[in-house]
């Protein structure tokens, strides 16, 4: 994992060096920048696999310095905002961050984010479209849309993500905490009945859909979608 970079944009330096120590350890090469101009003038030298940028800095705030990025790349960026109001987060993933940690946080859950937008970043095949397809299921991640028996079904977020995780490793058994983890995308501190919960809903939806594929709840251990 040594060639992958990470970028480290924040005017604290204590944060910064925090985030290194971490990182590093995890095996990332990072780079460390102080404000938007420089993380512009390095981003291209660089050439980072993530980003993660702080909101309110000198120069230009991490919102201006996400949206000239996104012009011209589709790097995963990490918003790493003090505020934790709905409105950070909505314009933040408006301009195309891919996820927000908000300050105080803890290294252990920014390095779990890192990973899991890292792997959904991964996912995507050529053409860039993140879809499974099965007999009378369609599910598209790219455009966040299920599709059952030819019709769309209007599904939450995290619903499409977990089916889709399922739907993309066909008869590998989760447990809880793996999909906890690689789903919610950081150790989740609540309850593993909110997957249960989650398949529920799901199972409402694809019940009785086809006889080629099913989501299967293995017995003390998890659940997996099975396909004939």
């Amino acid at each position: 994992m040594g060639d992958v970079r990470v970028m480290v944009v924040d005017d604290d330096n204590n944060i910064c060096e925090f985030l290194r120590l971490y990182l590093e350890k995890e095996g990332y090469e990072v780079q460390i920048c102080h404000d938007g101009q420089e993380a512009l003038d390095q981003f291209q030298k660089f050439s980072p696999a993530m980003i993660l940028l702080d909101v309110m800095m000198p120069k230009l705030d991490g919102w201006q310095t996400c949206r000239e990025i996104r012009k011209s790349s589709d790097v995963p960026i990490i918003m790493i905002t003090a505020k934790g109001e709905t409105f950070d987060k909505v314009l933040g993933l408006e301009l195309g961050a891919d996820d927000y940690i908000v300050k105080p946080f803890d290294a252990k859950e920014v390095v779990a984010r890192v990973k899991a937008v890292l792997r959904r970043s991964g996912l995507s095949d050529g053409d860039g479209v993140k879809k499974v397809e099965y007999d009378k299921l369609v599910v598209n991640l790219t455009n966040y849309e299920l599709i059952v028996d030819g019709k769309q079904v209007d599904t939450p977020p995290k619903e499409l993500e977990l089916i889709y995780h399922l739907a993309s490793n066909p008869n590998k058994v989760y447990t809880r905490d793996q999909l906890l983890d690689e789903v919610w995308g950081f150790d989740y501190y609540g309850d593993s009945r909110t997957v249960d919960v989650h398949v529920k809903r799901l199972r409402e939806k694809l019940e009785g859909v086809s006889d080629q594929w099913s989501l299967k709840t293995v017995w003390g251990v998890g659940y997996k979608f099975e396909t004939r």
